[in-house]
């Protein structure tokens, strides 16, 4: 029997190309995205069903549920994949700013998993991916609102997995770096302001961020291939999997050097 997977913001990026990798390898994929328009390339493919979720929205993530658990007998993994970024000075971010990334980063993966916890629960079996960053380990700068978003994946993930695992439901986070993908260009960024410490900064840390992603060429096929290994052998313990040569070597450092040091060579990088 084919296995099953649901995949939020399947529409483009890491989730469009993964929704496309399980789908040749034979799995059932229900990718998710805010509207159907931006399913055309997926919505031809025989293995692949598309249904309208937003994640941020209680309402319309129980409408989707339903729909998807009539017309799907069973999921055996779900990838919690949606995600936006936002860049900015915490003086000058913006409430509207600030709430959409809360309600989709991590509210819409805390969402996602109540709506589907019972689910898992009748089968008694059920794997949840969420997906973090290399952000939700380490702080950089300009990160206030990314990196407090997937901290709090981290410390979800970690408390859920306790409570499900007498239910044979597991749980497991992943964090990588800046992957080749549109995520760069389409983070939200404050705008140039009077302050030139701010302007320079912002130019700094985003020219960096857009380099490495730019060189990071192997890490998008590194990742995909790491979430259908995970899938197919499901560890029934809570477990965090790091992916790419920048993200473990990030954790590496921040264990290693403690946070002093550490502290002291991103500012040597980064405000300098």
């Amino acid at each position: 029997m084919k296995k099953t997977v649901l995949i939020t913001g399947a529409a483009g990026g890491i989730g469009k190309q993964t929704a496309l990798f399980f789908a040749d390898k034979g799995w059932n994929v229900i990718a998710t995205m805010l509207s159907l328009d931006e399913a055309e390339s997926l919505k031809f493919h025989s293995n692949i069903k598309c249904y309208e979720l937003d994640v941020a929205c209680s309402e319309s993530i129980e409408s989707a549920k339903q729909k998807i658990i009539l017309e799907n007998p069973k999921i055996d993994v779900i990838i919690n994949n949606a995600g936006v970024g936002y860049r900015s000075f915490v003086e000058l971010s913006e409430d509207k700013k600030i709430d959409a990334i809360v309600n989709i980063n991590w509210l819409g993966v805390v969402k996602v998993c109540r709506a589907f916890i019972p689910v898992f629960r009748v089968q008694k079996s059920g794997l949840f991916i969420n997906i973090s960053s290399i952000a939700g380990l380490v702080n950089l700068p300009l990160g206030s609102f990314y990196h407090s978003t997937k901290q709090a994946v981290e410390s979800f993930s970690e408390c859920m997995a306790y409570e499900l695992y007498d239910l044979n439901i597991k749980v497991c986070t992943v964090q990588f770096g800046n992957a080749p993908t549109s995520f760069q260009k389409n983070v939200s960024k404050c705008s140039t302001t009077s302050i030139k410490s701010y302007n320079d900064l912002m130019n700094k840390v985003t020219d960096l961020l857009q380099k490495k992603s730019n060189k990071n060429t192997n890490l998008t096929p590194l990742i995909i291939k790491k979430l259908y290994k995970i899938a197919e052998n499901p560890n029934k313990e809570f477990r965090r999997y790091t992916i790419g040569f920048d993200a473990n070597l990030m954790k590496f450092l921040r264990r290693g050097l403690g946070y002093k040091l550490f502290n002291r060579l991103i500012r040597k990088y980064t405000l300098k």
